[in-house]
């Protein structure tokens, strides 16, 4: 079984969508645990998987590889790294805590756990493959079960934040697609086999191309083709001015839905990034990562959290929150630096767990009062203690708070910044004492002070709730406390990685 453990950890959910298919529509409890039940062995997998990576490897390991579709050498790949391994496991942690976070829906129940299970194979599949048509098709896969499960169990707005998303990230595909077209066309013999084509890297050509404006930029066929994918990963990621897709998503996404995007889904940005980017097209890479990810993640750290400040909903805090924070991802990519690319990817990681467990926070409070005006409330943990503690971890963690697991990815990345761009790390900064100041401000106004009187008699959190969010939290204090656990895992392969682009740096 272990030969082909991320195979099955990819199609375990597909399986679990055709049982639940299958099952009668009004057996509502029935196709919840069911569904719950096909994303348990992804998970106990990735526990296997976790004890048994060789961190040491840079490398990919449990590799599995077949001819697909010969005649175009396309082939069935899949392999992990260094670059993949703590987001598959992110993926399979989240997709099982979602399940449960998922209990709430009551409208077309079938149809919902269906496609929440046909986006866990998506995302898992886009993180393990190695092949670029494989890599697409899961690309792709994701997109039509998030546009539902937006657009049928989102909020008031849904239609309108569905269309926003679909739009935006075919877009992106679009342009993704052609990049993955021309790489395969210069490829000798055409492959879309990702291992060989970044074998291949260093012939691609990098004289301006003589056309308007590439000639005048000085951008050969290297920084078009990046610059294509960079666009269709930054929809992604979400970067400015990209990002205006992500908070009318979150806002009417369902509360597990919102985890999966931002627990997962933006990461995939930054992952692509790494995983294709960098080594495909090294010098494009150490010409254009400056402007585009160095400054532009900057920017994004400071835009997001002064936007996260102006929020009265918070939720849409929540989720600007996130695009302030994936900016340190950025900019710890940029710096090429072992700590900066080291804390980019545990970032990645951290983001993922924290942004998860507040997203949760709010779903609990929207459920009992059915709305998420910051103002709104008050004097919470009076009410709600149990919930207030939970909270205030997931918020001092994505403060940044040293000892929870926040502090270590942001201080990895501005050490490895300060390396190579120092006016831009003191910007960045900046930003510890913005997120700080619009955290604290949501705690003061929603969970001290007086107590509303509307919900004096609040219902504390509940078992199933605790149970999402403890996991998280766990992670958080294991983490903050020894990030060694995921930075052996992550540093060979980053540390190979940063290898491929230094020796094309001016």
């Amino acid at each position: 079984m272990t030969d082909h453990v991320l195979t099955y950890m990819t199609f375990f959910p597909l399986a679990g969508m055709i049982a639940v298919l299958l099952l009668p529509s009004d057996r509502a409890n029935l196709i919840r645990w069911t569904s719950a039940l096909f994303t348990v062995p992804p998970l106990l997998l990735a526990v296997w998987l976790f004890l048994n990576f060789d961190g040491a490897n840079p490398g990919l390991q449990f590799k599995e590889h077949f001819d697909w579709i010969p005649a175009y050498n396309i082939s069935y790949s899949v392999g992990v790294d260094g670059i993949s391994i703590s987001m598959v496991l992110l993926t399979a942690l989240l997709s099982f805590l979602c399940i449960f976070a998922s209990w709430g829906i009551e409208k077309g129940v079938k149809g919902y756990f269906a496609l929440f299970l046909l986006l866990d194979a998506g995302m898992m599949g886009v993180f393990v493959a190695l092949d670029f048509f494989l890599f697409y098709i899961f690309w792709e896969l994701m997109l039509l079960p998030m546009y539902f499960l937006i657009g049928i169990w989102g909020g008031p707005r849904r239609e309108y934040a569905a269309i926003k998303f679909f739009l935006y990230t075919l877009f992106g595909s679009v342009l993704m697609l052609l990049a993955i077209l021309a790489l395969y066309f210069t490829s000798e013999p055409h492959t879309f086999d990702m291992t060989v084509l970044i074998a291949q890297a260093d012939k691609y050509g990098t004289k301006p191309l003589a056309m308007w404006p590439f000639d005048q930029l000085g951008w050969g066929f290297q920084h078009v083709v990046w610059m294509a994918l960079f666009i269709g990963f930054a929809i992604k990621i979400p970067a400015f001015p990209f990002h205006t897709w992500l908070p009318d998503a979150h806002v009417e996404a369902p509360t597990a839905i919102s985890v999966i995007l931002a627990g997962i889904l933006l990461k995939m940005g930054t992952y692509g990034i790494l995983r294709i980017n960098f080594p495909m097209l090294p010098q494009a890479t150490a010409d254009l990562a400056y402007v585009f990810l160095g400054a532009l993640g900057t920017w994004n750290i400071i835009y997001g959290a002064l936007c996260a400040m102006a929020q009265k909903d918070l939720k849409k805090l929540v989720a600007y929150s996130s695009v302030s924070h994936m900016g340190y991802v950025m900019l710890g990519m940029a710096s090429f630096t072992p700590q900066g690319i080291s804390g980019a990817v545990l970032q990645m990681f951290n983001h993922g767990i924290i942004t998860g467990m507040l997203f949760l926070m709010v779903g609990v409070i929207y459920d009992r009062a059915h709305h998420r005006d910051i103002e709104g409330f008050g004097g919470l943990a009076a009410v709600m203690p149990i919930y207030t503690g939970v909270s205030a971890l997931a918020i001092f963690a994505s403060m940044g708070l040293p000892g929870l697991s926040g502090f270590i990815s942001e201080v990895l990345v501005l050490l490895g910044s300060w390396q190579k761009y120092p006016v831009l790390t003191v910007f960045a900064a900046t930003g510890v004492i913005l997120t700080a100041g619009y955290l604290l401000w949501t705690i003061q106004r929603v969970y001290l002070g007086a107590v509303n009187e509307k919900y004096k008699a609040m219902p504390e959190i509940n078992a199933r709730e605790l149970f999402t969010m403890i996991p998280l939290g766990i992670i958080v204090i294991i983490v903050g406390v020894y990030p060694s656990v995921v930075l052996d895992l992550i540093r060979a392969s980053l540390d190979q990685l940063n290898q491929i682009v230094i020796p094309h740096l001016s």
